[in-house]
């Protein structure tokens, strides 16, 4: 059965968590990550952008300075020193259609006409009569004739008293961008596997968490299937695994309950056919060694023949009597067997028990007592069956009780119908208490010697079949008492 409930390493759900996990981490990882680096490239774009239009405006506003303090000398040394610390290329042209154009002394590249005349250099002229119209224009090069590569290029007027006398041009190489780039790319790709890493870490914490407690309840359902029902998963936890777990829990202890009520029952049933053997046993026994004797002709008095018939008689009607005892507790213990219920007057039922029973009583000058709180005492049952049951108590209350004593009946009828029986007999013991309606339950008292033990275990049943109950109260030497309790009977009822 183990090598049957082994699963394949594939179908664990451990596995399954794990890689699912591991998948969308994965795929949230890279999705994320490609959108990143798009976005951060466009973003690095745009701002290398914006920097090198600043730096050519704030360039365009010291020729502006120069040329306005006439101190021309020293623009191009400026230009010279950014060049070297930005890796930027800054051309100045000078405007030929300005009022004042810039100067050659400012000038360090080609002219607005060599710009013209260059077959390389050409592709700058409309940067430059963008400029020279007074507008700012920038553009990224994916291919640059002059550089062989990708650059910047940034045009910015250079505006001297409303007339622009020249123009800055700014070119950076898209080289320097893709070093950077590649830099953060390398940090990115790093962070990402460090976090893929601990998400890996946590997925199987997270995993384990789920997995280890549904394993923990499939080893207990095996357990309990292999009929081990003291296996507890022993897990507590405040959520739905921990709830499904506490189900398992009970389910344990229901099946280890029902097993206790299945072998109980089962030796219920053990002692109950041994109790009938042993009680059919006995009057089998002597009419078969009546019988031999008689068929032998051992015994050819006629009057000691009749006694053997008479012994064989009573046996008989002993045994006719167990059978009918126990047909009528079977029905009585079978949940679908049900009454057939009529309203009753309880006060009729014991008029007609108390002349049965009268002849037993007179024969040992016993009492029987009545007392009524009500004219009439009304009740949902079956005339027949709560006949027998109070024949059963009010039998064995003048069975045991001595002569010229006093059988005490009470009926009252106030939330609930209650019937008392009491008698002065010599009760019961304490050891005999709990088990008097026990099936074939029968003390050593020579007064049992006679009955079936089924008496009580029919009474009992009978009053359950009322909805009601049966309390029993004795005091050995005093007396025993007796006392049912039932609903009383309602308007609908009627």
């Amino acid at each position: 059965m183990k090598e049957d409930n082994k699963v394949h390493i594939f179908n664990r759900l451990f596995f399954k968590l794990y890689l699912n996990y591991a998948v969308m981490i994965v795929v949230a990882a890279i999705l994320i990550g490609i959108i990143f680096m798009y976005r951060y490239q466009g973003m690095m774009m745009e701002d290398s952008k914006k920097q090198l239009q600043s730096q050519a405006e704030i360039i365009s506003q010291k020729a502006t300075e120069y040329i306005q303090g006439n101190t021309k000398d020293n623009f191009l040394s400026l230009i010279y020193n950014l060049q070297k610390i930005n890796q930027w290329d800054i051309w100045t042209i000078s405007n030929p259609n300005a009022i004042n154009p810039m100067g050659e002394r400012m000038e360090n590249s080609l002219s607005y006409d060599e710009f013209i005349a260059s077959e390389d250099y050409s592709q700058y002229v409309p940067y430059l009569d963008s400029s020279f119209d007074g507008h700012i224009k920038r553009k990224v090069e994916l291919f640059d004739d002059v550089y062989q590569k990708a650059t910047i290029t940034v045009s910015v007027p250079i505006n001297v008293n409303g007339d622009v006398v020249g123009a800055v041009l700014v070119k950076q190489q898209l080289d320097v961008l893709k070093d950077m780039f590649s830099s953060s790319l390398k940090l990115i790709i790093i962070s990402i596997v460090v976090s893929l890493g601990i998400s890996f870490i946590i997925a199987i914490v997270f995993a384990t968490k789920l997995s280890l407690p549904i394993s923990k309840m499939r080893a207990t359902a095996l357990e309990l299937a292999a009929g081990n029902y003291n296996s507890k998963t022993g897990i507590t936890r405040n959520d739905e695994i921990g709830d499904l777990a506490n189900t398992v829990d009970i389910l344990s202890e229901k099946l280890l309950e029902n097993d206790i009520e299945r072998k109980k029952l089962e030796q219920m049933r053990v002692d109950f056919f041994a109790n009938v053997s042993h009680e059919l046993r006995t009057p089998i026994t002597v009419i078969r060694a009546y019988t031999e004797t008689l068929v032998d002709g051992v015994v050819q008095d006629k009057e000691k023949v009749n006694q053997y018939y008479g012994r064989m008689l009573s046996e008989c009607k002993s045994m006719e009597r167990l059978v009918r005892d126990l047909l009528i507790l079977s029905k009585m213990q079978n949940p679908d067997f049900a009454i057939e219920k009529e309203p009753v007057n309880l006060q009729q039922v014991f008029d007609d028990i108390i002349r049965s029973a009268g002849a037993i009583a007179e024969k040992k000058n016993i009492t029987i007592e009545v007392t009524k709180d009500a004219p009439c005492t009304m009740i949902l049952g079956d005339y027949d069956r709560l006949r027998q049951m109070f024949m059963v108590i009010l039998d064995n209350a003048i069975k045991f009780s001595d002569e010229y004593k006093t059988v005490h009946i009470k009926l009252t009828s106030e939330d609930k119908i209650i019937v008392s029986i009491r008698d002065e007999g010599i009760g019961i013991l304490e050891f005999d208490l709990p088990n008097i309606f026990e099936k074939f339950y029968k003390s050593n008292l020579r007064q049992n010697a006679s009955g079936s033990g089924l008496g009580l275990s029919i009474a009992k049943q009978i009053a359950l079949k009322h909805d009601g109950m049966i309390e029993v109260d004795s005091t050995p030497g005093i007396g025993t008492e007796f006392i049912f309790t039932f609903p009383r009977l309602t308007m609908e009822d009627e």
